[in-house]
């Protein structure tokens, strides 16, 4: 058939710029390219829609490569699509290209840096469910490996597709049997992948992934599905297919082939129609991605004499703000009683995701979301992000807009032990370059900062606190990120104490105990951590007599607010000591708690009495 014709030289086009490409860079995964080359050949050349001088429109199909070592496909179609000139592909690799190792947003084509695998198929459901919940008429593509099958996120991803009925979700499984150094975990036993996807809800559907017949009745079956599945297409494929010394052929992962080796290839992949090209229908609608830049009337209003638990405000201010700009949407890990995003979706429900407790996925999801211009919260305790800390460091590598809220921070969360205590939470957001991390004390500075996350744009994480605290503030108080709050002070202050959250109240109950002695200290609220409100830190500190800071924090020491304040002083001269958590924590009250981690109101106090008496 001529149709046929034509899938066959476009894939053989695919293959060859695959080979080229990385034969010039010196390294690359060329046989993990050609086997998934049929499979996108004929994907491009009759299903998908997509408008090449806009890759953000909305109405645009999505094409997520999680196997994002086989970087050189992805740069290859978008070439044979008329992105750019074939030969450009050349620079694969190449301080400076576009083309990076895997994909990266510097190439405006890839919906989320990859190459961590495992996550694509989240980033993916990300797409559909935006497309899904919005009415958008796209269909969102994403290709797997084999390997990349044995991740758990993946299944936590299979999972949220099914319940969310995302039948416009279309999982390209690439089964060619050999993974880095070892076969896969079931070769070619494609059976094993189609029982587990079908058990998972999947419209499933396997394929002889070379067979062009084979594949086109799938894709079009995968396009017009509206059953309310997500769609697996299980393609059976041969890693190195179309090279014969390459064909299933182990040890040649991650390998490019030398000069010599590729002209051979080339010589077996025949004449390929190198003018031929893709010619990608273009989307009937245009929707791009909406200003951000929403200024936002929160009308909330705390009684003076009464706590608030910040994370209650975070739930109730983020609903308001939800109501007001629809680009945003809340991500919950099945605490959202806990966190209070139950607000929002009281509120506002299309506009809230349950993703339960998988963590990794929820990240990834929200990434997606994010593509699309899209704001998403995600939110759960702070201590569980840790379980998705590649996930949240690909997010970053994405360029993503995502605004994180971490709750039960510190051992000040009392008695559910140390298992749910985030202590290394802000050393893991804070290690992000350019990542913003925050720590509001009280209602008002919270009320604020969740609307400048809201604006921000980038990687914002906000811790909240279990237990309620008093009012530190007033309605008119300004607070942005990279300031701080100098909440006492006088002309003879000993020393600063800079505290973050839980530990301001802490640091001000032992100024009032010190004063008593005639002891006098500065107490700065450092609720920016990162960045930290250097200029407000050397002026505190080199207006006291001791040129000292004592930081307090409900954190491991390392990686914490004090290590911020201290490499923003690190050239002026001040002498830093550090008060944070030392050690695993236990159940017990807030109170109790905080005095056995040795950063409470009295151990502060007699920390600043031993250095006054040192310097008398």
């Amino acid at each position: 058939m001529k149709e046929f014709a034509a899938f066959k030289n476009k894939a053989g086009l695919l293959r060859k710029w695959s080979l080229i490409s990385t034969t010039e860079a010196t390294s690359g995964h060329p046989t993990s390219c050609l086997s998934a080359a049929d499979l996108t050949a004929v994907l491009f050349e009759k299903y998908f829609t997509y408008d090449i001088a806009e890759p953000l429109n909305n109405y645009n199909d999505r094409f997520v490569l999680s196997k994002g070592h086989a970087a050189p496909l992805l740069y290859a179609l978008f070439g044979v699509a008329g992105a750019y000139p074939l030969d450009e592909l050349k620079t694969l690799r190449k301080f400076g290209s576009r083309f990076q190792g895997h994909p990266v947003p510097k190439f405006v084509y890839a919906e989320a840096a990859t190459g961590s695998l495992g996550q694509g198929l989240s980033v993916g459901a990300g797409l559909a469910l935006t497309a899904k919940r919005e009415g958008l008429s796209s269909k969102t593509f994403v290709l797997t490996g084999d390997g990349e099958l044995a991740e758990g996120q993946i299944w936590e991803a299979a999972n949220f597709a099914t319940h969310e009925k995302l039948d416009n979700l279309v999982a390209i499984l690439d089964i060619n049997r050999l993974a880095q150094s070892q076969p896969t975990m079931f070769g070619h036993h494609t059976e094993e992948y189609v029982n587990r996807f079908k058990a998972f809800g999947f419209e499933v559907i396997a394929i002889d992934g070379h067979n062009y017949e084979e594949i086109d009745q799938a894709f079009e079956k995968a396009v017009n599905n509206k059953n309310g599945k997500p769609t697996a297409i299980v393609a059976k494929t041969i890693k190195g297919k179309g090279i014969s010394f390459l064909e299933d052929k182990d040890g040649w992962h991650g390998k490019a082939l030398k000069k010599d080796e590729l002209q051979k290839a080339l010589q077996e992949l025949g004449d390929v129609d190198d003018q031929a090209r893709f010619a990608l229908r273009k989307p009937s609608g245009k929707l791009m991605p909406a200003n951000t830049d929403v200024k936002y009337r929160v009308t909330t209003s705390f009684e003076k004499g009464k706590e608030y638990a910040t994370r209650e405000v975070f739930g109730e201010v983020l609903a308001s703000l939800v109501e007001q700009n629809k680009n945003l949407y809340v991500l919950d890990g099945d605490v959202m009683n806990s966190t209070f995003t139950e607000d929002v979706k009281k509120k506002t429900p299309d506009h809230f995701i349950e993703c339960y407790i998988a963590e990794q996925n929820m990240v990834s999801v929200a990434v997606g979301l994010s593509r699309l211009g899209r704001v998403p919260f995600a939110a759960t305790f702070g201590a569980f992000f840790t379980r998705a800390a590649d996930q949240i460091r690909m997010a970053r590598v994405s360029e993503a807009n995502v605004k994180f809220a971490g709750s039960h921070v510190g051992v000040s969360i009392g008695e559910d032990g140390p298992s749910q205590m985030a202590l290394e939470d802000i050393a893991m957001f804070g290690a992000l370059p350019g990542a913003v991390v925050l720590q509001p004390a009280d209602a008002w500075c919270t009320a604020s900062l969740v609307q400048e996350m809201a604006a921000h744009a980038g990687i914002v994480y906000m811790r909240t606190l279990r237990p309620k605290t008093a009012l530190l503030y007033s309605k008119d108080e300004h607070f942005e990120i990279g300031g701080s709050k100098l909440l006492r002070h006088s002309d003879h202050d000993e020393l600063t104490v800079a505290a973050t959250g839980i530990t301001v109240f802490e640091a001000l109950k032992a100024a009032e105990e010190l004063e008593k002695e005639n002891i006098h200290i500065r107490v700065l609220d450092c609720y920016s951590i990162h960045p930290i409100d250097a200029a407000a830190l050397n002026e505190s500190v080199h207006a006291t007599k001791q040129n000292l800071l004592i930081t307090v924090e409900d954190h491991f020491e390392h990686g914490g607010m004090g290590d911020f304040a201290a490499a923003a002083l690190s050239d002026t001269g001040a002498h830093i000591i550090k008060m944070a958590v030392p050690d695993i924590s236990q159940s017990g009250t807030k109170d109790e708690l905080l005095q056995d981690a040795g950063i409470d109101a009295d151990h502060i106090a007699q920390k600043v009495r031993e250095l006054c008496a040192v310097t008398a």
